[in-house]
């Protein structure tokens, strides 16, 4: 079930990004309505899976936050059928401490990850981190050739030859950070902070997961050049044959 849009129109603004909630928790919904409001979002919350691909087929969201553990519809499925068609952002929510969740969402295409219970601050940051990273022309710069990969990051995307890559925004993020810098090794830290917007936390695994996501794409697209090599311990380096 739907159960709430808000708006704010209280401020005689237009509100800068719609969000959709898909979270069995009404009062988490509710709060995190009311918390976002004051920050001009738009907010509409379901209480599951089947309601909540309902609300995206309706109408245009900026970013999807999704519960995990989902009644009936798990949050799991609701992602992959999300990510066959969409690229929209996806924050997913997960009990604290269950890596397995946690790593499955990354693995299917979610750009981030909260665990529960969790500062709606850190939540807010998240979101605005996500957004910034994710509006077209939001980054500088213009068209980045290496090997058989094009980057137009205005547009924010990526083709090999004629065919286009789906990528996530984490994805275009960790790979026009290291195409920026090619045959040079990027650490750990600096993707965290420019793909994902926070600093890099003690056995975070997150951008090993969304690397291993990149690699598998660039693969099935048959580019075997540039190729990611992963320095043991330091980062990554985007290696092209010359």
């Amino acid at each position: 079930m739907i159960i709430a849009t808000t708006c704010s129109a209280m401020n005689n603004q237009s509100p800068h990004s719609k969000i959709l909630i898909v979270d069995d928790d009404r009062e988490l919904g509710d709060m995190l309505r009311e918390f976002l409001a004051p920050d001009h979002f738009d907010v509409t919350a379901c209480l599951s899976g089947e309601d909540g691909l309902d609300a995206l087929q309706e109408d245009e969201f900026d970013l999807l936050i999704l519960d995990i553990m989902l009644p009936g519809m798990s949050g799991i499925d609701v992602l992959r059928q999300v990510r066959q068609t969409r690229e929209i952002p996806i924050v997913m929510l997960t009990a604290r401490g269950d890596d397995v969740d946690r790593i499955l969402g990354l693995e299917f295409g979610a750009d981030d990850y909260l665990s529960k219970p969790f500062n709606p601050r850190e939540l807010l940051a998240r979101i605005r981190a996500i957004l910034r990273r994710s509006q077209p022309g939001a980054s500088r710069g213009h068209r980045i050739n290496v090997g058989a990969i094009e980057l137009d990051v205005r547009s924010r995307r990526v083709t090999a030859g004629s065919e286009r890559l789906r990528l996530t925004g984490t994805e275009f993020e960790l790979l026009r950070c290291l195409a920026q810098s090619p045959g040079e090794t990027v650490t750990k830290e600096r993707l965290s902070r420019e793909a994902l917007g926070r600093r890099l936390m003690p056995y975070d695994r997150s951008i090993d997961t969304h690397i291993s996501n990149l690699r598998g794409k660039l693969t099935s697209a048959g580019v075997a050049n540039p190729t990611i090599q992963n320095r043991r311990g330091v980062g990554y380096c985007l290696l092209v044959d010359r």
